[in-house]
């Protein structure tokens, strides 16, 4: 249980440094863009979107080596143990949808709750962010 904990809470680490320097850098790129406002505004909702989909991947990616090469649980229902599978796992997690169709067991569903979690705070801060620079381009 202590590996799994420390796992977790490196990949939490790790997907919330990557959002948070995402983030500075379209704070700093994206008032250089000589382009349109609402360009910019796109831009920046792509590269939150980015940011976020590398975040799914890196714990759909945890979610298949804890699967296939540890005793920290069980994904079961739809999946297959695949990598892909781990990931669209991991994407219904993220953004709390979570369809039913896989449920995880053992430790993992402490991996579950916590990346549920993690993504419920990365997403709204990516609002947060796009609000904010939304807020910029109406007031000129």
């Amino acid at each position: 249980m202590l590996l799994s904990f420390i796992i977790i809470s490196g990949l939490m680490a790790v997907t919330v440094g990557i959002h948070y320097e995402m983030l500075r850098l379209l704070w700093v790129v994206i008032p250089k863009l000589k382009m349109k406002h609402r360009v910019r505004v796109i831009v920046g909702v792509f590269g939150t979107i980015c940011a976020h989909v590398i975040e799914v991947w890196i714990f759909g990616l945890a979610f298949y080596l804890m699967y296939s090469y540890g005793d920290f649980g069980t994904l079961e229902g739809n999946f297959d143990g695949s990598l892909i599978d781990s990931v669209y796992f991991s994407f219904t997690n993220y953004t709390t949808l979570g369809y039913g169709d896989i449920e995880p067991f053992g430790q993992l569903r402490f991996l579950a709750g916590l990346e549920a979690m993690t993504g419920l705070s990365l997403i709204t801060w990516s609002a947060s962010f796009m609000f904010m620079e939304m807020r910029k381009f109406w007031e000129e």
